[in-house]
Protein backbone atom coordinates (compact mmCIF):
# COMPACT_ATOMS: atom_id res chain seq x y z
CA UNK A 1 0.00 0.00 0.00
CA UNK A 2 1.23 3.62 -0.57
CA UNK A 3 2.17 6.29 1.67
CA UNK A 4 -0.68 7.94 3.74
CA UNK A 5 0.92 11.57 2.75
CA UNK A 6 -1.21 11.17 -0.60
CA UNK A 7 -4.83 11.22 1.48
CA UNK A 8 -4.50 14.67 2.79
CA UNK A 9 -3.73 17.10 -0.01
CA UNK A 10 -3.86 21.06 0.29
CA UNK A 11 -5.26 22.51 -2.87
CA UNK A 12 -8.26 24.93 -3.75
CA UNK A 13 -12.05 23.83 -4.06
CA UNK A 14 -14.18 22.91 -4.72
CA UNK A 15 -13.45 19.42 -5.84
CA UNK A 16 -10.65 17.40 -5.66
CA UNK A 17 -11.25 14.79 -8.31
CA UNK A 18 -12.39 18.30 -10.94
CA UNK A 19 -9.86 20.95 -9.66
CA UNK A 20 -7.02 20.03 -7.22
CA UNK A 21 -6.24 16.96 -9.91
CA UNK A 22 -6.69 18.66 -13.11
CA UNK A 23 -4.65 21.52 -11.77
CA UNK A 24 -1.54 19.07 -10.84
CA UNK A 25 -2.23 17.41 -14.37
CA UNK A 26 -2.16 20.53 -16.30
CA UNK A 27 1.27 21.69 -14.36
CA UNK A 28 2.52 18.40 -14.95
CA UNK A 29 1.94 18.66 -18.60
CA UNK A 30 3.01 22.66 -19.32
CA UNK A 31 6.46 21.33 -17.88
CA UNK A 32 6.59 18.17 -20.11
CA UNK A 33 6.26 20.68 -23.43
CA UNK A 34 7.74 24.19 -22.83
CA UNK A 35 8.28 24.52 -26.38
CA UNK A 36 4.29 24.47 -26.67
CA UNK A 37 2.40 27.21 -28.18
CA UNK A 38 -1.01 26.27 -26.66
CA UNK A 39 -2.66 23.89 -25.15
CA UNK A 40 -6.36 22.34 -25.65
CA UNK A 41 -7.89 19.85 -22.93
CA UNK A 42 -11.19 18.14 -23.59
CA UNK A 43 -12.95 17.02 -20.72
CA UNK A 44 -14.78 13.39 -20.54
CA UNK A 45 -17.21 11.66 -18.20
CA UNK A 46 -18.11 13.39 -14.96
CA UNK A 47 -15.76 16.43 -15.79
CA UNK A 48 -17.54 17.36 -18.66
CA UNK A 49 -20.68 16.78 -16.67
CA UNK A 50 -19.84 19.19 -14.06
CA UNK A 51 -16.92 20.58 -15.08
CA UNK A 52 -18.64 24.06 -15.08
CA UNK A 53 -19.93 24.14 -12.04
CA UNK A 54 -16.95 22.20 -10.10
CA UNK A 55 -14.69 25.22 -12.05
CA UNK A 56 -12.60 22.32 -14.39
CA UNK A 57 -11.78 24.82 -16.67
CA UNK A 58 -10.46 27.56 -14.14
CA UNK A 59 -8.24 25.37 -12.57
CA UNK A 60 -6.52 23.79 -15.63
CA UNK A 61 -5.90 27.05 -16.80
CA UNK A 62 -4.09 27.76 -13.62
CA UNK A 63 -1.57 25.77 -14.71
CA UNK A 64 -2.22 25.93 -18.44
CA UNK A 65 -2.62 29.66 -19.09
CA UNK A 66 -4.91 30.35 -21.96
CA UNK A 67 -5.66 26.81 -22.50
CA UNK A 68 -8.75 25.77 -24.81
CA UNK A 69 -11.42 23.81 -22.41
CA UNK A 70 -13.44 21.09 -24.66
CA UNK A 71 -16.48 19.66 -22.82
CA UNK A 72 -17.33 16.25 -24.59
CA UNK A 73 -20.83 15.24 -23.05
CA UNK A 74 -21.58 12.91 -25.87
CA UNK A 75 -19.13 9.87 -24.87
CA UNK A 76 -20.98 7.04 -22.83
CA UNK A 77 -19.32 6.43 -19.56
CA UNK A 78 -18.67 3.14 -20.45
CA UNK A 79 -16.53 3.90 -23.38
CA UNK A 80 -13.99 5.52 -20.72
CA UNK A 81 -11.31 3.70 -19.07
CA UNK A 82 -12.29 6.10 -15.82
CA UNK A 83 -15.21 8.68 -15.14
CA UNK A 84 -12.85 11.12 -14.92
CA UNK A 85 -10.92 10.92 -17.96
CA UNK A 86 -9.12 14.55 -19.50
CA UNK A 87 -6.98 14.40 -22.76
CA UNK A 88 -4.35 17.01 -22.71
CA UNK A 89 -3.08 18.20 -26.39
CA UNK A 90 0.16 20.19 -26.39
CA UNK A 91 -0.24 22.71 -29.75
CA UNK A 92 2.44 24.13 -31.88
CA UNK A 93 1.49 26.39 -34.80
CA UNK A 94 -2.16 25.09 -34.77
CA UNK A 95 -0.58 21.50 -35.03
CA UNK A 96 -1.22 19.13 -32.13
CA UNK A 97 3.10 17.90 -31.30
CA UNK A 98 1.99 16.01 -28.06
CA UNK A 99 -0.74 14.09 -25.80
CA UNK A 100 -1.65 12.64 -22.95
CA UNK A 101 -4.65 10.69 -21.26
CA UNK A 102 -5.22 11.49 -17.61
CA UNK A 103 -7.34 10.07 -15.06
CA UNK A 104 -8.43 12.19 -12.00
CA UNK A 105 -8.72 9.18 -9.79
CA UNK A 106 -9.97 10.78 -6.38
CA UNK A 107 -8.43 13.16 -3.58
CA UNK A 108 -6.39 15.57 -6.39
CA UNK A 109 -4.45 12.37 -7.56
CA UNK A 110 -4.06 11.92 -11.30
CA UNK A 111 -2.39 9.25 -13.08
CA UNK A 112 -1.19 10.02 -16.80
CA UNK A 113 -1.92 6.25 -18.75
CA UNK A 114 0.63 4.28 -19.29
CA UNK A 115 2.77 5.49 -16.69
CA UNK A 116 3.87 5.39 -12.53
CA UNK A 117 4.50 8.16 -10.76
CA UNK A 118 6.03 8.65 -6.97
CA UNK A 119 2.30 8.05 -5.96
CA UNK A 120 3.07 4.15 -6.87
CA UNK A 121 5.79 3.41 -4.33
CA UNK A 122 5.00 1.35 -2.24
CA UNK A 123 5.39 2.08 1.64
CA UNK A 124 3.03 -0.70 3.26
CA UNK A 125 3.47 -4.56 2.60
CA UNK A 126 0.00 -4.51 4.28
CA UNK A 127 -3.23 -4.14 1.54
CA UNK A 128 -6.15 -4.63 4.38
CA UNK A 129 -6.92 -2.94 7.48
CA UNK A 130 -7.33 -6.40 8.98
CA UNK A 131 -3.28 -7.17 7.56
CA UNK A 132 -2.62 -3.93 9.73
CA UNK A 133 -4.62 -5.35 12.75
CA UNK A 134 -2.57 -8.64 12.46
CA UNK A 135 0.43 -6.91 12.42
CA UNK A 136 -0.04 -4.96 15.74
CA UNK A 137 -1.41 -7.94 17.77
CA UNK A 138 1.67 -9.98 16.68
CA UNK A 139 4.12 -7.15 17.31
CA UNK A 140 2.28 -5.77 20.54
CA UNK A 141 2.78 -2.00 18.40
CA UNK A 142 -0.03 0.36 17.85
CA UNK A 143 -1.09 1.36 14.35
CA UNK A 144 1.10 4.52 15.06
CA UNK A 145 3.84 3.00 15.74
CA UNK A 146 3.26 0.68 12.48
CA UNK A 147 2.91 3.72 10.44
CA UNK A 148 6.17 5.61 12.18
CA UNK A 149 8.47 2.65 10.83
CA UNK A 150 7.03 2.16 7.28
CA UNK A 151 6.76 6.06 6.40
CA UNK A 152 9.90 7.03 7.80
CA UNK A 153 11.03 10.28 9.37
CA UNK A 154 9.01 13.68 8.45
CA UNK A 155 5.45 12.12 8.56
CA UNK A 156 4.90 14.23 11.74
CA UNK A 157 6.00 17.74 9.86
CA UNK A 158 3.72 16.46 7.24
CA UNK A 159 0.64 16.21 9.10
CA UNK A 160 1.53 19.94 11.18
CA UNK A 161 1.88 21.45 7.54
CA UNK A 162 -2.21 19.61 7.28
CA UNK A 163 -3.33 20.21 10.65
CA UNK A 164 -2.60 23.64 10.67
CA UNK A 165 -4.18 24.36 6.68
CA UNK A 166 -6.86 22.66 8.55
CA UNK A 167 -7.37 24.75 11.08
CA UNK A 168 -6.99 27.59 8.80
CA UNK A 169 -9.57 26.53 7.01
CA UNK A 170 -12.04 26.50 10.14
CA UNK A 171 -11.17 30.20 10.81
CA UNK A 172 -11.46 31.67 7.74
CA UNK A 173 -14.59 30.05 7.62
CA UNK A 174 -16.33 31.32 10.73
CA UNK A 175 -15.36 34.49 10.02
CA UNK A 176 -17.02 35.01 5.99
CA UNK A 177 -20.57 36.02 5.73
CA UNK A 178 -22.87 36.52 1.99
CA UNK A 179 -23.45 34.02 -0.31
CA UNK A 180 -21.51 31.48 -2.13
CA UNK A 181 -20.46 31.82 -5.52
CA UNK A 182 -22.52 29.53 -8.31
CA UNK A 183 -25.99 31.11 -9.12
CA UNK A 184 -27.46 29.30 -6.05
CA UNK A 185 -27.42 32.23 -3.86
CA UNK A 186 -26.51 29.78 -0.67
CA UNK A 187 -26.21 31.70 1.80
CA UNK A 188 -23.06 30.75 4.24
CA UNK A 189 -24.31 29.78 7.60
CA UNK A 190 -20.98 28.71 9.51
CA UNK A 191 -20.80 31.97 11.41
CA UNK A 192 -24.73 32.19 12.18
CA UNK A 193 -24.19 28.53 13.64
CA UNK A 194 -21.31 29.40 15.93
CA UNK A 195 -22.30 32.89 17.41
CA UNK A 196 -25.94 31.90 17.77
CA UNK A 197 -26.65 30.73 21.65
CA UNK A 198 -29.38 29.30 23.22
CA UNK A 199 -29.16 29.36 27.13
CA UNK A 200 -30.98 26.56 27.64
CA UNK A 201 -29.61 24.04 25.10
CA UNK A 202 -27.95 21.12 26.71
CA UNK A 203 -24.26 20.42 26.65
CA UNK A 204 -24.79 17.70 23.65
CA UNK A 205 -26.60 20.17 21.84
CA UNK A 206 -24.07 22.73 22.11
CA UNK A 207 -21.24 20.24 21.00
CA UNK A 208 -23.36 19.28 18.13
CA UNK A 209 -24.10 23.04 16.97
CA UNK A 210 -20.66 24.01 17.38
CA UNK A 211 -19.23 20.92 15.53
CA UNK A 212 -21.38 21.48 12.53
CA UNK A 213 -20.34 25.23 12.64
CA UNK A 214 -16.98 24.45 12.37
CA UNK A 215 -17.79 21.79 9.17
CA UNK A 216 -19.98 24.20 7.30
CA UNK A 217 -17.30 26.82 7.76
CA UNK A 218 -14.76 23.98 5.81
CA UNK A 219 -17.42 23.55 3.52
CA UNK A 220 -18.26 26.81 2.41
CA UNK A 221 -14.37 27.51 2.50
CA UNK A 222 -13.90 24.92 -0.04
CA UNK A 223 -17.34 25.82 -1.99
CA UNK A 224 -15.92 29.55 -2.37
CA UNK A 225 -12.97 27.48 -4.46
CA UNK A 226 -11.10 28.34 -0.64
CA UNK A 227 -7.73 27.03 0.61
CA UNK A 228 -8.54 23.50 2.16
CA UNK A 229 -7.27 19.70 2.87
CA UNK A 230 -8.57 16.75 0.87
CA UNK A 231 -9.44 14.64 3.80
CA UNK A 232 -10.06 12.68 1.73
CA UNK A 233 -11.60 14.66 -0.65
CA UNK A 234 -12.54 18.65 -1.22
CA UNK A 235 -16.37 17.56 -1.51
CA UNK A 236 -15.81 15.97 2.14
CA UNK A 237 -13.00 18.22 3.92
CA UNK A 238 -15.23 19.42 6.36
CA UNK A 239 -15.82 16.32 8.38
CA UNK A 240 -12.64 15.28 10.11
CA UNK A 241 -10.93 19.29 10.45
CA UNK A 242 -14.46 19.67 11.91
CA UNK A 243 -14.85 17.47 14.68
CA UNK A 244 -10.63 17.98 15.47
CA UNK A 245 -10.94 21.20 15.61
CA UNK A 246 -13.64 20.82 18.39
CA UNK A 247 -11.50 18.41 19.99
CA UNK A 248 -8.03 20.43 20.27
CA UNK A 249 -10.07 23.94 20.90
CA UNK A 250 -13.08 22.91 22.63
CA UNK A 251 -11.85 19.86 24.32
CA UNK A 252 -8.09 20.88 25.41
CA UNK A 253 -6.31 17.63 23.36
CA UNK A 254 -2.94 18.57 23.12
CA UNK A 255 -1.49 18.64 18.69
CA UNK A 256 0.70 16.22 19.20
CA UNK A 257 -2.62 13.63 19.97
CA UNK A 258 -4.40 15.26 16.80
CA UNK A 259 -1.87 14.49 14.91
CA UNK A 260 -1.30 10.85 16.13
CA UNK A 261 -5.18 10.86 15.15
CA UNK A 262 -4.84 12.26 11.68
CA UNK A 263 -2.52 9.94 11.23
CA UNK A 264 -5.16 6.94 12.21
CA UNK A 265 -7.92 8.47 10.17
CA UNK A 266 -5.75 8.72 6.78
CA UNK A 267 -4.27 5.15 7.27
CA UNK A 268 -7.99 4.02 7.10
CA UNK A 269 -8.77 6.36 3.73
CA UNK A 270 -5.72 4.81 2.83
CA UNK A 271 -7.27 1.28 2.63
CA UNK A 272 -10.27 2.66 1.31
CA UNK A 273 -8.76 4.09 -1.97
CA UNK A 274 -6.11 1.04 -2.23
CA UNK A 275 -9.40 -1.40 -2.00
CA UNK A 276 -12.17 0.88 -3.45
CA UNK A 277 -12.72 4.29 -4.15
CA UNK A 278 -12.91 7.62 -2.87
CA UNK A 279 -14.30 9.22 -6.12
CA UNK A 280 -17.41 10.39 -6.02
CA UNK A 281 -17.63 10.07 -10.02
CA UNK A 282 -17.03 6.48 -9.72
CA UNK A 283 -18.97 5.44 -6.39
CA UNK A 284 -20.86 8.30 -5.37
CA UNK A 285 -21.24 10.52 -2.22
CA UNK A 286 -20.46 6.97 0.08
CA UNK A 287 -16.98 7.08 -1.47
CA UNK A 288 -16.53 10.83 -0.05
CA UNK A 289 -18.33 11.64 2.15
CA UNK A 290 -18.54 7.69 3.64
CA UNK A 291 -15.21 7.67 3.30
CA UNK A 292 -14.49 10.61 5.35
CA UNK A 293 -17.04 9.49 8.45
CA UNK A 294 -14.71 6.23 8.67
CA UNK A 295 -11.89 8.37 8.78
CA UNK A 296 -13.16 10.68 11.31
CA UNK A 297 -14.69 7.68 13.32
CA UNK A 298 -11.71 6.30 13.42
CA UNK A 299 -9.15 9.43 14.21
CA UNK A 300 -11.31 10.07 17.06
CA UNK A 301 -11.80 6.76 18.75
CA UNK A 302 -7.85 6.40 18.63
CA UNK A 303 -7.51 10.12 20.51
CA UNK A 304 -10.17 8.62 23.04
CA UNK A 305 -7.53 6.06 23.78
CA UNK A 306 -9.40 2.98 22.74
CA UNK A 307 -7.90 -0.17 21.02
CA UNK A 308 -7.64 -1.08 17.39
CA UNK A 309 -10.68 -3.43 17.69
CA UNK A 310 -13.03 -0.57 18.70
CA UNK A 311 -10.93 1.78 16.18
CA UNK A 312 -11.92 -0.72 13.20
CA UNK A 313 -15.80 -0.94 14.31
CA UNK A 314 -16.26 2.37 14.78
CA UNK A 315 -14.78 2.90 11.02
CA UNK A 316 -16.95 -0.06 9.85
CA UNK A 317 -20.04 1.94 11.75
CA UNK A 318 -19.11 5.01 10.04
CA UNK A 319 -18.83 3.26 6.62
CA UNK A 320 -21.88 1.03 6.57
CA UNK A 321 -24.71 3.67 7.79
CA UNK A 322 -23.64 5.84 4.37
CA UNK A 323 -23.65 3.00 1.95
CA UNK A 324 -25.58 3.66 -1.09
CA UNK A 325 -24.96 7.33 -0.26
CA UNK A 326 -25.71 9.61 -3.83
CA UNK A 327 -23.49 11.99 -4.99
CA UNK A 328 -26.38 14.59 -7.29
CA UNK A 329 -25.05 17.67 -6.41
CA UNK A 330 -27.07 20.13 -7.50
CA UNK A 331 -25.91 22.61 -10.66
CA UNK A 332 -22.68 20.61 -10.39
CA UNK A 333 -21.65 22.79 -7.47
CA UNK A 334 -20.27 21.35 -4.56
CA UNK A 335 -23.00 23.18 -2.00
CA UNK A 336 -26.51 21.45 -1.95
CA UNK A 337 -26.43 18.64 -0.40
CA UNK A 338 -22.30 18.47 0.31
CA UNK A 339 -22.03 21.19 2.91
CA UNK A 340 -24.80 20.05 5.31
CA UNK A 341 -23.75 16.34 4.64
CA UNK A 342 -20.22 17.40 5.64
CA UNK A 343 -22.20 18.33 9.27
CA UNK A 344 -23.96 15.65 9.74
CA UNK A 345 -21.44 12.92 8.85
CA UNK A 346 -19.21 14.37 11.61
CA UNK A 347 -22.38 14.07 14.34
CA UNK A 348 -22.42 10.37 12.84
CA UNK A 349 -18.60 9.80 12.95
CA UNK A 350 -19.30 10.55 16.79
CA UNK A 351 -22.14 8.46 17.63
CA UNK A 352 -20.15 5.66 15.67
CA UNK A 353 -17.04 5.89 18.23
CA UNK A 354 -19.73 5.90 21.09
CA UNK A 355 -21.34 2.72 20.06
CA UNK A 356 -17.80 1.07 19.26
CA UNK A 357 -16.75 1.66 23.26
CA UNK A 358 -18.95 -0.86 24.31
CA UNK A 359 -19.94 -3.15 21.10
CA UNK A 360 -16.93 -3.61 19.85
CA UNK A 361 -16.91 -7.43 21.48
CA UNK A 362 -20.33 -8.49 19.61
CA UNK A 363 -19.54 -6.80 16.26
CA UNK A 364 -19.91 -9.60 13.48
CA UNK A 365 -18.75 -7.26 10.26
CA UNK A 366 -15.12 -6.34 9.50
CA UNK A 367 -14.11 -2.47 7.88
CA UNK A 368 -12.37 -4.60 5.34
CA UNK A 369 -16.05 -6.04 4.67
CA UNK A 370 -17.99 -3.15 4.22
CA UNK A 371 -15.03 -1.56 2.09
CA UNK A 372 -15.52 -4.05 -0.50
CA UNK A 373 -19.56 -3.34 -0.21
CA UNK A 374 -18.90 -0.09 -1.00
CA UNK A 375 -17.54 -0.30 -3.76
CA UNK A 376 -19.40 -2.61 -5.41
CA UNK A 377 -22.67 -0.70 -4.48
CA UNK A 378 -21.20 2.07 -6.05
CA UNK A 379 -20.18 0.14 -9.22
CA UNK A 380 -23.71 -1.06 -9.50
CA UNK A 381 -25.08 2.27 -8.85
CA UNK A 382 -26.53 4.59 -11.82
CA UNK A 383 -23.83 7.04 -13.51
CA UNK A 384 -27.05 9.44 -12.73
CA UNK A 385 -26.18 9.49 -9.23
CA UNK A 386 -22.52 9.47 -9.46
CA UNK A 387 -21.37 13.13 -9.75
CA UNK A 388 -23.11 13.62 -12.86
CA UNK A 389 -25.90 16.20 -11.77
CA UNK A 390 -28.29 13.89 -14.34
CA UNK A 391 -30.51 12.38 -11.03
CA UNK A 392 -31.36 12.95 -7.80
CA UNK A 393 -31.51 16.54 -6.40
CA UNK A 394 -29.64 17.90 -9.07
CA UNK A 395 -32.58 17.17 -11.41
CA UNK A 396 -36.03 17.53 -9.11
CA UNK A 397 -34.20 21.02 -7.40
CA UNK A 398 -36.61 24.70 -8.02
CA UNK A 399 -34.87 27.35 -7.00
CA UNK A 400 -38.11 29.15 -5.46
CA UNK A 401 -39.42 25.88 -3.69
CA UNK A 402 -38.30 26.75 -0.47
CA UNK A 403 -36.66 30.45 0.07
CA UNK A 404 -34.05 31.05 2.59
CA UNK A 405 -35.16 33.18 5.35
CA UNK A 406 -31.28 33.90 6.70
Amino acid sequence: MKSIRSVYRIGHGPSSSHTVGPFRAALEFGRRHPDADGFRVTLFGSLAATGEGHGTGKSIRSGLPGAEIVFRRDVPETELPHPNTLLFEALKGGSVIAANRVFSIGGGSVRFEGEEDDEDREVYPQKSFNDFLTVCRTQNISLNDLMDHCEGPGLRDYLREIWGAMQAAVQRGLQAEGTLPGGLNLARKAKILFETRCYNESADVTMNRVIAAYAYAVSEENADEGLVVTAPTCGSCGVLPAVMYYMQHDRGFPEKEILDALAVGALVGNVIRTNASISGAECGCQAEIGSACSMTAAALASLYGLNNEQIEYAAEIAMEHNLGLTCDPVGGLVQIPCIERNAVAAMRAISSVNLSRFLYSTRKISLDDVIETMYRTGKDMSEKYRETSHGGLARIYHANSCPQTL
